[in-house]
This record gives structure tokens, sequence and C-alpha cells, in this order.
């Protein structure tokens, strides 16, 4: 899959540095100069990005390790999934801000340079410019986000309200008919600005990053590279080293100064975290509405189990450990574990 993603990215470069360099040679009919000597230089807007640095090849193959590349699923190319699954299906809603694309994507790829960048639009440097930094409105309750260029990612990276959503403070039941119910996989907008969770209780409250990390996704998962495991375009934030995971700290230095304590920071909110994760889950398993693998399990509850789960599967969706907002997220656990107990 990558040498073929590679090679398609390659010949194209390479067809067009051919075509551009013919239209600069001595020719009888190289218009719009004598002879084609003194005509424009074809490569004038080409070169700005496709110069002799390696700076976008190091793009592609750190794109190449990433999961938006290697993940998958941009097979899901139907009206609902193709927005985020499919580099077409997110171009097109983009530009219609609707929230499904018109017709079913045909040949759908993955997430890659086009998606996220203006390329050979201008044939400019302007190209490498974000499709757009505007703030998104979340579909829990239309909140506005405010991350500056991680606005971009919060376009999917965020909760699909499952249909029935559980409200609060009613004593109705709901009927959950699909083990596959839930916020879905990718809630992280949604958890660093705090909002989106059935909150019951109160006392909830964001983390410094929410206020301080201005460029949200981008600031931690786009910092300085580690080879092609961690930041740059693979935007995973650890990689291997003599054996063990180790977090790609790069962007967190400007604040986090002492990278020591940062570790044991990230260590100690994980655990925190994974605790009341497995003690919600005992909870929810014993009530009969959460089976082993953290599927719902099908059927009639009150809606405040349902929110339980729901709650549950958010935490545990994020996947940062709380290290995007430990203080909604730890909050949101102790409420829910406090509710249903």
């Amino acid at each position: 899959m990558k040498k073929l993603v590679t090679l398609l990215l390659i010949v194209p470069a390479l067809a067009l540095a051919i075509i551009v360099a013919s239209c600069t040679k001595e020719g009888e009919q190289g218009p719009p100069g004598e002879n084609g000597i003194n005509g424009t230089d074809g490569t004038a807007t080409c070169g700005q990005c496709h110069n002799s640095g390696e700076a976008f090849l190091a793009k592609v193959i750190q794109w190449e390790a990433s999961t938006h590349a290697t993940g998958g699923n941009f097979e899901r190319n139907d009206k609902s999934c193709a927005p985020c699954h499919t580099s077409m299906g997110f171009r097109e809603v983009i530009e219609t801000h609707a929230d499904t694309t018109a017709a079913k994507v045909q040949d759908p790829t993955p997430p890659n340079c086009y998606t996220c960048h203006q390329i050979h639009e201008t044939y400019e440097a302007a190209d490498w410019a974000l499709r757009s930094i505007d703030p998104v409105a979340l579909r829990t309750d239309g909140t506005n986000t405010s991350m500056g260029q991680g606005n971009l990612c919060s376009n999917c990276h965020q909760i699909n309200p499952p249909n029935p959503m559980p409200v609060i403070g009613t004593t109705e039941d709901i009927t959950i008919t699909s083990p596959y119910w839930g916020p879905h996989h990718g809630p992280q907008a949604n958890m660093f600005t705090g909002n989106g969770g059935y909150e019951v209780g109160s006392g909830y409250g964001n983390s410094f990053h929410t206020a301080n990390v201005e460029s949200g996704c981008v600031q931690c998962h786009l910092a300085d590279p580690y080879g092609v495991q961690a930041g740059g375009h693979s935007m995973n934030m650890t990689y291997a080293y003599h054996g063990h995971d180790v977090v790609n700290k790069a962007g967190c230095l400007e604040c986090h100064t002492d990278p020591d304590n940062l570790d044991t920071k990230i260590e100690e909110t994980k655990a925190d975290i994974d605790e009341k994760l497995d003690e919600l889950k005992v909870l929810l398993m014993a009530m009969g509405v959460l089976d082993e693998g953290d599927h719902v399990v099908p059927g009639t509850m009150p809606s405040l189990s349902a929110g339980a789960v729901y709650n549950y599967l958010f935490v545990l969706e994020d996947r940062s450990g709380g290290s995007h907002n430990f203080a909604y997220a730890k909050k949101l656990l102790d409420n829910t574990i406090e509710a249903i107990q």
C-alpha cells in the first residue's frame, strides 16, 4: 500500500517535470517568445513547492506512516460516512457545509495532501494553506471550537450524536438497537473543549489546554517529528525507543519545561483515568448494558443507564488518557459513577 501510494505521488510529479521542462526548451513553435527563448518560464510557479529540497518528501513519508493513510475505512464512502472517511467527501462538505455528501463518493481515497491543503489550485506557495481554519459548530449543541489550525481537525474529530440520545433529567426509557451505538470513534474536539458529555451532577471545568493551546491538535500532534513514528505528518504521539513507548514531547515543552516531570504527569493522568474507566465498566457490565468488548448491549433501558454508557465510550474513544482535558474527563467519570451506584 505504502509503495503504491508513493508511486502515485511521484509519477505525476515526474510527468509534471517533463511537461514544464519541455515548455521552456527552444523550439520552432515556442510561444509566446521568439522560438520559445523569451517566453515565460514554465517552472516559475511549480518550483515554489517542487524544489530541490526534501521537505515535501519528508511530509509524504510521515503521512504514509499515519493512521490517516494506513487505517483504512475509506471504503466507507456512502453519503453519511464519506465526509470524514474519504478525501473527496471532506473537500465537498468543507465547501457546502452540509452534513453529508450529495452522493456516494466514487473511487474514494483516504485523507491525504489534497484533503487538508489547497494543493494545485493556485500552483504557488499559497497551495500549502489549509482549506479552512474557521471555527466549527460541534454537532452536540452548536458550540463553536476555537483552536486555530486545529479547527480543521474538528470537522471530523468530534462526536456524532447517537440516535436515540439520552436526555438529562428524564425518567423515560430509551431503546437502543445497535451494539455500535455511542458517540462514535473520534470525539477529541469535544473532549478538548469540554463539551458533549452526558453531564450528570455538577462541578465541570476544563484543564489548562482548553484555553491556552491556541492551535489545538496541531500544537502536539504535528510537532517536530521523531522520524516517521511520531509528530510531523504522522500525527502520532508516541514512538518506540529501546523497547518501550515514548511520548513525543516536542510540542509540549514550551509550557512543560521539565521533560521528566511531564512524563510523570502523563503517566499519573492516564493511570487515574484508566482506573475510573475500569470502575465504571464493572458497574455497567453488572447492569447488563455494556459487554466485555466495550459495546452497548441493545435493549430498552433508563436514560441514565444509556447516558452512563455514552460517557464511558466518550472518554474511552478520546484515547488521550486524560491528556486532552483531564479535568473534564475525570469529573465526567466521577459524576457518572456516583449517579449509577
